[in-house]
C-alpha cells in the first residue's frame, strides 16, 4: 500500500513554505522555483501580527498569532539549499503563547454530567452519564515496575484494573466505563470475526481470546472494545464528548481533522506530564504500526505548496498577465518523525524501539493507526522534497 507521495519528473511544486520556531525566534522560509529565483526578487514587509511576501508572480499575507511577529528586514537566504527552491531565514519576536485545547482524557471531571456521541455520525451514544470517580490508569509498563520494586509476588498479576459503577479510568487514549442497559440500546457487541485473524499475523492468530468490537447501532462506526461482560472501552478518537449543561449538542466534524487534532493533543499533554517524546502508535493486539518521535511543539506553520503536473502545454507563472493574491493563516502545529512498520526497511529502527522502555504505548483501533499514517503522509508530501526525511524517518507536521 502506498502511503507517501512521491513527486516523479513530470511533477513539480509551487507555493510558499513558512516554518517559524516561537522558541528559538526564527524561521525558515521556501518559495519554489516558479515564484522566485533569488533573494533579490523577493520583498518580506513586517506590519503588527502580519507579514506579506511579494515576488514577481504572487502576493502572499500571512497572519499571524496577537504577540508574533517578523523583525524588519532580517530576511537573508540561505547558500547551498535550492535543490526544491530558495530557502531563506529570518528573525522572530514572540511572547505568544500556545493553547492546547485539552483532549477527552484531561478535560473529564467527576461531580459533572456528560454526554458522549458517535464522532462518525453525531448521535448520542451515552446520556446525561456522571462520574462519582475519575481515576488515571497506571502506565503501559507498571507490571514491570512491579515486578523490580517489591520484593513479594506481584499481588496484581493477571488481573485487570476495572471500573466500579460510576468510574471513569483513563487511559492514554481511552476510557473505561461500566456497562448498563443504557449502553445496550445505542451501542451492540460484535465478536471479531475469524477473518480478521486470518488476516493478521502468526502471532495475533494464536490469540484465542479476542474483546468483542463495541459498535455504534446508528452508524455501525467502532466506537471500542468490551474488555469484560460489564466494561467498557471507548477510544477518545471514536467519541465526541460535552457537559450537559452546554446548549449545543456535538457536531459531527471533519474525520481526518478530528483525529489529528485528538492525537496532536495527546502527544503534547503525555510529553509534558511524562516528559516522554518517542512513542509507538498499536492496534489493540500490541502490534507497532507507527513509531513517532515528537521534536517540538511551538511551530506556527503556513504552506501553499502544491504538485503540479508539468507540461509545455502549461502557462507558467511568469506568462501570467496579473499577481496571484493569496491569504494565509499560520497555524499552530507539532513536528515530528514517523516510521511506518508495515514492511519497513528499517528493522533494526522498529526493534529497537520496541526494546526501549522510554518508547510510550499509544494503542489505537487498527483503522485509526491507519488514518493517523494517511494525515502524515499528506503532510510530508506537502513539504519541500529537501525536507522530507531525516535519517531514517520521514517528518510531518499535525495541527492543534
Amino acid at each position: 500500500m502506498k502511503y507517501i507521495h512521491k513527486m516523479d519528473e513530470t511533477e513539480k511544486q509551487v507555493g510558499v513554505f513558512l516554518e517559524l520556531r516561537k522558541r528559538l525566534q526564527s524561521g525558515h522560509l521556501v518559495l519554489s522555483p516558479d515564484l522566485a529565483k533569488s533573494a533579490s526578487e523577493v520583498d518580506v514587509s513586517c506590519g503588527p501580527s502580519c507579514l506579506q511576501i511579494k515576488t514577481p508572480g504572487s502576493l502572499v499575507d500571512v497572519q499571524l498569532p496577537v504577540g508574533v511577529s517578523v523583525v524588519a528586514d532580517s530576511c537573508r537566504e540561505v547558500p547551498g539549499a535550492a535543490r526544491d527552491g530558495l530557502h531563506m531565514r529570518l528573525q522572530l519576536n514572540s511572547d505568544h503563547v500556545t493553547e492546547v485545547v485539552p483532549s477527552l482524557i484531561e478535560s473529564l471531571k467527576a461531580q459533572k454530567s456528560y454526554w458522549f456521541a458517535c464522532q462518525s455520525c453525531g448521535e448520542s451514544v451515552l446520556m446525561e452519564r456522571v462520574f462519582l470517580r475519575v481515576l488515571p490508569l497506571p502506565g503501559g509498563n507498571w507490571n514491570t515496575l512491579v515486578d523490580d520494586w517489591c520484593c513479594h509476588p506481584d499481588p496484581f498479576a493477571n488481573r485487570k484494573l476495572l471500573p466500579r459503577k460510576e468510574d471513569c479510568l483513563l487511559g492514554d487514549t481511552f476510557i473505561l466505563l461500566n456497562w448498563d442497559c443504557e449502553s445496550s440500546e445505542t451501542m451492540t457487541k460484535e465478536p471479531k470475526t475469524t477473518d480478521t485473524l486470518i488476516s493478521q499475523d502468526k502471532d495475533l492468530k494464536q490469540k484465542s481470546k479476542q474483546n468483542d468490537k463495541v459498535i455504534c447501532k446508528s452508524c455501525g462506526a467502532l466506537l471500542g472494545e468490551a474488555i469484560s461482560p460489564d466494561t467498557l472501552k471507548l477510544y477518545i478518537t471514536e467519541v465526541t464528548v460535552r457537559l450537559c449543561e452546554e446548549n449545543e449538542n456535538p457536531s459531527v466534524h471533519n474525520r481526518s481533522l478530528y483525529v489529528e487534532n485528538v492525537i496532536a493533543a495527546r502527544l503534547v499533554e503525555l510529553s509534558t506530564t511524562q516528559s516522554t517524546f518517542r512513542f509507538s502508535v498499536q492496534d489493540p493486539s500490541g502490534k507497532a504500526y507507527i513509531l513517532l518521535w515528537l521534536l517540538n511543539t511551538d511551530t506556527l506553520l503556513v504552506s501553499s505548496m502544491e504538485t503540479s503536473i508539468c507540461s509545455s502545454a502549461l502557462i507558467s507563472s511568469q506568462d501570467s498577465s496579473c499577481t496571484e493574491h493569496k491569504s494565509q493563516e499560520a497555524s499552530s502545529v507539532i513536528k515530528v518523525l514517523y516510521l511506518p512498520c508495515l514492511k519497513s526497511q528499517h528493522q533494526d529502527v522498529i526493534d529497537a524501539w520496541e526494546k526501549n522502555i522510554g518508547v510510550h504505548q499509544i494503542p489505537l483501533p487498527r483503522k485509526t493507526c491507519h488514518d493517523v499514517l494517511e494525515i502524515l503522509s499528506r503532510s510530508t508530501a506537502t513539504l519541500p522534497p529537501s525536507m522530507r526525511t531525516m535519517n531514517a524517518f520521514q517528518v510531518a507536521f499535525m495541527k492543534l
